[in-house]
C-alpha cells in the first residue's frame, strides 16, 4: 500500500483509513498533553505546561463533532481547568486502570472501539491502546508503547503531538482546509 501524505509527513494507508473512522479521541495527560514533567512548588502546588497548538487541534475536533475524552492516572485541578477551557466534557482522573473507563465511555457515547483513537506514552496506556481502533504513541513514549502502537507521532508529548493527530483525523475525514498536496 502506498503511504498518504499529511502535514507532518506520510502515514500508512491503514493508519489513514483508521483515522477516517474516528469519532472519539481519548488522551492521557502526563507525557501526552503535557511534556510529562510535574513542577512542584514549595507549598505543594502542582504546575504543568500545555501546548496551545494541541488545544487548538482539540477545539477543531470538537467543532467537527468528534468527541474528546481524557483518562489519566493522576488527579489535578489544573487538568480539570484546562479541559473545561477547551470544552472537553469527558474527564476521568485518578484512573489506576484505564480500560474499564474507556469501555464505559464507549457505552455512554454509543460507539464501537474501532471508532476510538487513544494517545498514550507509558505502559499503563497499553490496554486501551490495544483495545481501540487506532492506538497512538507519542514520539517520546516508552519503547514498549512505541513498539505496540498502530502509529507513532513525529512530535513529542506536550509539544504538538495531539495537534498532529487532530490534523490527521480531520484530514482523513475531509474536514480540514488542507493544501492539495496533502488532500485525499
Amino acid at each position: 500500500m502506498q503511504d498518504v501524505p499529511t502535514l507532518y509527513g506520510p502515514v500508512t494507508r491503514s493508519q489513514y483509513e483508521k483515522a477516517a473512522q474516528i469519532r472519539l479521541l481519548v488522551c492521557d495527560v502526563d507525557g501526552v498533553l503535557s511534556n510529562g514533567f510535574i513542577y512542584m512548588g514549595n507549598n505543594g502546588e502542582e504546575l504543568k505546561t500545555f501546548c496551545t497548538r494541541d488545544g487548538a487541534g482539540m477545539r477543531a475536533l470538537l467543532n467537527a463533532g468528534i468527541e474528546i475524552a481524557i483518562i489519566t492516572g493522576r488527579s489535578s485541578r489544573i487538568v480539570s481547568d484546562r479541559m473545561k477551557s477547551l470544552g472537553v466534557k469527558h474527564l476521568v482522573q485518578g484512573a489506576d486502570e484505564k480500560l474499564p473507563h474507556f469501555e464505559a465511555l464507549l457505552t455512554t457515547l454509543g460507539l464501537d472501539a474501532s471508532q476510538a483513537a487513544y494517545m498514550g506514552d507509558d505502559t499503563i496506556d497499553l490496554p486501551v491502546m490495544q483495545a481501540c481502533g487506532l492506538g497512538i504513541a507519542v514520539a517520546d513514549a516508552h519503547p514498549l508503547v512505541r513498539a505496540r502502537a498502530d502509529m507513532v507521532t513525529r512530535l513529542g508529548g506536550g509539544v504538538g503531538a495531539v495537534r498532529e493527530v487532530c490534523d490527521l483525523i480531520l484530514q482523513a475525514q475531509g474536514l480540514g482546509d488542507y493544501p492539495p498536496e496533502v488532500s485525499r
